[in-house]
């Protein structure tokens, strides 16, 4: 992996973090604090949000991972790159579809508990945007 690569890799898994931190840990909390947001409300605008975040975490785990994979990076730099595709997967594989069919039941007026999917995926936030700081500072060392 050239220093190029590591650079870019770098800017782009910090950008990533950004949005992360933004939207899943001020935004989403916000909102529902917001005067006359309901829960249907807040729920829909975050079912969108979250779509649209985690498409463009694909891409930009895409274009982390390429140099990654093509540019005989060292371990300690693929072992993050691997994990935060795998915590981005089990969020978009796993536990959003579970939300998604909760936030459907609560939209179509069914009163829930809350939901244990939400801290599992809160939980996986959490452990991707460390492993993000840990990735980007060490691209930034390669």
């Amino acid at each position: 992996m050239n220093a190029t690569s590591a650079a870019t890799a770098s800017a782009v898994t910090f950008v990533w973090l950004g949005m992360v931190l933004a939207i899943s840990f001020l935004e989403a909390p916000l909102k529902f604090r917001a005067p006359g947001v309901t829960i249907p409300v807040g729920l829909g605008i975050g079912r969108l949000v979250f779509r649209a975040l985690n498409a463009v975490e694909a891409v930009l785990a895409v274009v982390v991972l390429a140099p990654v994979a093509v540019g005989d990076a060292p371990t300690e730099v693929v072992v993050p790159a691997v994990a935060v595709a795998a915590l981005l997967l089990g969020q978009v594989a796993v536990v959003r579809p579970r939300l998604n069919r909760r936030s459907d039941r609560v939209l179509a007026g069914e009163e829930l508990p809350r939901s244990r999917s939400h801290l599992w995926y809160v939980a996986l936030e959490v452990l991707k945007a460390a492993t993000l700081v840990v990735l980007g500072v060490t691209l930034l060392t390669v």
